[in-house]
């Protein structure tokens, strides 16, 4: 039978990025992939990473910048982005934030996305 999330678990972050995961660890303790529906402020951004996981990011509004070892990809509503396990890279908005959905496989977990110390 299918499990309606009514719900999804709400995670803050630094910076002012609200996370509302619908299906992963947190929210349903589903460890194959996570879907988090993501609303982040103009000008955000989080330090790079090397995340052990695949991830689609999914843009539904503003611009996400997406640096890796080829350059900066801007990433415009409608449009997605696939990044690998193993990849380096940094997440950041526009000067008019962004609302995205993020699709990890397997499930986010902070101890697999090997995020670098900032400063």
């Amino acid at each position: 039978m299918p499990d309606l999330n009514t719900t999804p678990s709400i995670i803050d972050v630094p910076g002012g990025k609200v996370i509302a995961e619908h299906v992963g660890r947190v929210a349903t303790g589903t460890e194959a992939m996570s879907v988090a529906h993501m609303t982040a402020p103009a000008d955000w951004s989080e330090p790079a990473q090397r995340p052990e996981f695949d991830e689609v990011t999914l843009v539904v509004a503003g611009t996400v910048l997406v640096e890796h070892d080829g350059g900066t990809t801007t990433v415009a509503a409608g449009q997605s982005i696939v990044t690998r396990a193993g990849e380096r890279v940094r997440y950041s908005t526009g000067a008019d934030g962004a609302e995205y959905v993020a699709i990890c496989t397997p499930a986010f977990a902070p101890d697999t996305v090997h995020r670098e110390e900032e400063g």
